[in-house]
């Protein structure tokens, strides 16, 4: 299996993709079967990637477990401050968060609760504030 960074010429997002071997990467290309994932042009070519020559698997799996770490440490401590300084509205957040802010009423604390991406997505072009953070833990809210 390879890897490539690849590059859409037309949007220029780049991604990454596995092939079985180079040759079915020029397979693919020949046969205008690789489109961008962003923009479906199918305008995509090779990057420049860098080998991954310095690290051992061993030295890596430490530095990647840590990282895990850190970052579930950092989630951890963001729900406790969201939980105690917001608001669980569970799945009604979508209703509160519009009530909110077209009745412009003062509240005492913000909101957190769910919501689907497509209602994210209205809210955002509606001028209503908000952000998608991870969820981590045991309990739902």
């Amino acid at each position: 299996m390879i890897k490539y960074l690849l590059k859409c010429n037309d949007c220029e997002n780049e991604f990454e993709s596995w092939f079985s071997a180079s040759s079915e990467y020029d397979k693919l290309q020949k046969l205008k079967l690789l489109s961008c994932p962003n923009c479906d042009s199918l305008s995509v070519e090779k990057s420049l990637m860098s080998p991954n020559l310095l690290k051992t698997k061993k030295n890596q799996n430490f530095k990647d477990e840590k990282k895990f770490k850190d970052v579930r440490k950092k989630l951890t401590d963001y729900k406790k401050f969201v939980k105690e300084n917001f608001e669980y509205v569970g799945k009604n957040f979508t209703y509160k968060a519009r009530s909110m802010h077209y009745d412009k009423k003062k509240t005492k604390k913000g909101i957190y609760g769910s919501a689907t991406l497509k209602d994210v997505k209205e809210l955002r072009e509606e001028g209503i504030e908000t952000d998608i953070i991870p969820w981590i833990g045991d309990d739902n809210n």
